[in-house]
């Protein structure tokens, strides 16, 4: 008995009788209904969702963003019902609840009343985060709670992107405001930067016309020191000869009358008279020069009062102008501060430099504004100070030639006092023409004397605002100099504060890209979504329906199998004890439900391939792994039924079990248990699996052609256990193994 005739010999003994055909028929159709039915049912879920019963609940109460009323969960809402993702219905709370209680809805989108408000918060100081309530019931399907939660998600996602679109714009045009108003804040610093290097080099010519006045207020001041005293001594001197010129008038003229005491009064008269003669040679040569000084010093005093004035006049605009810089300055520090600041586009390092000129500018504008006050008060002190100068020089310069002119008088009147007691002692009588000739002489001495002392009166009395108008002026003259110093090396430091502001604050706005508004609504859709996920898909499942279709063409090659075991003999134990060729009447029990596993792998493609339309990359391959695990598969549940019998074929159902989850047909392998996923790669349905995606869909063949010889291995080997089991039965059989049984 060849192989062929044992295989031919089963198939007949399969279809003998019509209840053996019905159940060959049966049992072949097994595999193909299960695979075929599951993945028919589970061909393409994904795309008849929008059969799932939804509900959409809109509290949101809206809220106000830039003035305008907005309403997210309106639009949410709309964008979802007008998507179709789902079978959403609006409805209210309480109808959304109850529904998913009872199974109308599967599942229920919230959109709480202060949704929008969290949103807009975002662009506020106190941001909250918005949120969307999921209520579901896994009562009415597990996955369909899954596949909500995704549908939440992409909700989020989509108002994520939207409400960042709008803040990466306003933040966009944020930029482009402070973009050009730092560019008016360059040609601001500019300007101030240009008026300070003006104001600067004025202020240093000021400093120096200053430093000289304060050195000629000195010397003036120094020269008036004295000049109370003095004249306090001539006035002094002045009164004293006034009084005797008085006395002297008065004694000439009683002398007139009382001529006999003449020799005596005489001898005294004229020593007294060239005492007098003597004294009044003397103060008419310390006096001659008097009144050319005094005019001089009145022309200078003039010169410097006319001077200070006009100095007053012109810096008057200069300092106002100074005044109000500096009194602008702080403003614009603390305007430009917050722009530094907040400048997205500055490192540390810049804005600390940028900040330490801008507090170096107010530093300045509040030495510059406190130099420019100084300046005013010591010009108005210098002001008043010259003209009181002015004043007395002036008062001097009228007063000295009466002074001379009187001592002159004085003089002439002591040589002809002189003259007529000389004579009056010399000529006794004469005594009456001397005398009378000498009272006219005391008279016009007197008188003379009586100028003087006015003269003299009027000089002490102007020499002490003189002396005090020169030290103020000279007091003015030093703060003037010490103002006009400051204010130098404020506007010094201004000009280099607002020179280095002018360079950063155009380094920071040259950092600000310059942008349209179609650039900015280009920019604000980058930046609310950054990441677009592409796909190049190596090798890829048509639907759903083909990501599991290696799994369960798998497992109905295994049930095909199994089932076919129930009717099947594993060996023909009549030829084990007639042929007693092992190797033939194994082959011939395994080549019988391999050629039906066959017919039942290609029509089984046939229903994948065209009936359910599932794509398949290399059909050839497809079929040729199907068959190959097929007949692996007969190869080990006969091995098992030869070994052990009707415990074989259990143990056949265990080991489908046992793969069914250790195939890694629906979650990737890793995820298994420890020891499960050990006996991944231990059975062989593992290899099937991976063997049927790589032709399926378009994989790595090499890897293919791998799985292909691990199961190879695994069907010799179990041949070969199958063989070594029959060999064993040829040589020893008992009555027992010669009884007929339905599965061996």
């Amino acid at each position: 008995m060849t192989t062929t005739s044992l295989v031919r010999a089963e198939l007949a003994r399969l279809t003998a009788t019509p209840l053996a055909r019905l159940a060959f028929i049966a049992l072949m159709v097994v595999p193909l209904l299960y695979g075929g039915a599951y993945l028919w049912a589970n061909r393409d879920p994904y795309a008849k969702l929008d059969q799932v019963p939804a509900a959409i609940v809109d509290q949101d109460a809206g809220a106000t963003l830039n003035g305008d009323h907005v309403d997210y969960g309106k639009d949410v809402t709309k964008e979802a019902i007008d998507g179709a993702d789902f079978k959403w219905t609006k409805t209210s709370a309480a109808d959304a609840r109850s529904g998913v209680r009872n199974g109308t809805y599967d599942f229920v989108v919230t959109i709480p009343h202060d949704f929008s408000e969290s949103l807009v918060s975002a662009q506020s100081d106190d941001p909250k985060r918005a949120k969307l309530v999921m209520t579901t019931a896994d009562t009415n399907s597990y996955l369909a709670s899954t596949i909500a939660e995704q549908a939440g998600k992409t909700m989020r996602t989509a108002v994520a992107e939207r409400v960042g679109k709008q803040a990466a714009k306003t933040l966009l045009v944020g930029l482009a405001d402070v973009r050009d108003s730092l560019g008016d804040a360059v040609d601001g610093a500019g300007q101030l930067a240009s008026g300070a290097a003006d104001a600067a080099n004025g202020a240093t010519t000021l400093a120096d016309g200053t430093g000289k006045l304060s050195s000629g207020a000195a010397q003036l001041a120094a020269g008036t020191k004295d000049l109370p005293a003095q004249t306090t001594k001539l006035n002094d001197g002045a009164q004293k000869v006034a009084s005797g010129a008085a006395s002297l008038s008065s004694g000439l003229q009683s002398a007139k009358q009382q001529t006999a005491s003449l020799p005596a009064q005489t001898a005294q008269l004229n020593e007294g008279a060239q005492r007098l003669q003597s004294g009044l040679h003397d103060a008419r040569d310390q006096t001659a020069s008097l009144p050319a000084q005094s005019q001089k010093l009145a022309d200078g005093a003039a010169a410097v009062a006319a001077g200070n004035k006009t100095l007053a006049d012109e810096s008057a605009p200069f300092i106002a102008g100074v005044q109000q810089l500096a009194e602008d300055s702080p403003a614009l520090v603390v305007t430009l501060k917050p722009v530094v600041q907040q400048s997205t586009l500055l490192d540390d390092d810049q804005k600390t430099a940028l900040l330490a000129s801008l507090d170096t500018l107010g530093s300045s504008s509040t030495a510059l504004g406190a130099g420019a006050t100084a300046l005013s008060d010591s010009l108005g002190q210098l002001q008043s100070g010259s003209a009181q100068v002015s004043a007395g020089a002036s008062q001097l310069a009228t007063e000295a030639p009466k002074l001379t002119s009187g001592i002159q008088q004085l003089s002439d009147g002591s040589d002809a006092l002189a003259a007529g007691t000389g004579k009056l002692a010399a000529k006794a009588p004469e005594l009456t023409s001397g005398i009378a000739t000498a009272a006219d002489g005391a008279s016009q001495l007197a008188s003379g004397s009586s100028q003087v002392a006015a003269g003299t009166s009027q000089l002490a009395a102007a020499a002490p605002s003189l002396s005090s108008g020169a030290s103020q002026l000279a007091t003015g003259a030093a703060s003037a100099d010490d103002g006009a110093k400051s204010l130098a090396s404020g506007l010094t430091k201004l000009q280099s504060g607002s020179s280095e502001l002018a360079d950063k604050l155009d380094e920071g706005r040259t950092k600000i890209p310059a942008s349209t508004a179609s650039q900015r609504n280009d920019q604000a859709s980058v930046i609310s979504d950054p990441v677009k996920v592409g796909t190049d898909d190596v090798a890829s499942a048509s639907n759903y329906g083909a990501g599991l279709a290696p799994f369960f063409i798998s497992l109905a090659a295994w049930i095909g199998m199994y089932a076919l075991f129930l009717i099947l003999k594993p060996i023909s134990k009549r030829a084990i004890t007639a042929v007693r060729k092992p190797l033939q009447v194994v082959l011939g029990g395994w080549l019988t439900p391999v050629l039906l596993g066959v017919v039942q792998m290609v029509a089984l493609f046939f229903i994948v391939r065209f009936a359910l339309d599932l794509n398949v990359v290399h059909a050839g391959a497809t079929i040729g792994i199907m068959v190959l695990a097929s007949a692996t598969f007969a190869a080990i549940i006969m091995a098992l039924n030869v070994l052990l019998g009707s415990v074989g074929q259990f143990l056949g159902l265990v080991l489908m079990l046992v793969q069914l989850v250790t195939a890694g047909g629906t979650f990737p392998w890793q995820t298994l248990p420890g020891p499960l996923a050990a006996l991944h790669f231990a059975l062989p349905m593992t290899y099937s699996v991976d063997a049927i995606r790589q032709t399926m869909y378009g994989g790595n063949l090499g890897t293919a052609w791998s799985d292909a010889g691990v199961l190879a291995c695994w069907l010799l080997g179990s041949l070969l256990v199958a063989f070594v089991v029959t060999a064993r039965q040829t040589r020893s059989r008992t009555l027992r193994d010669l009884r007929p049984s339905l599965i061996g």
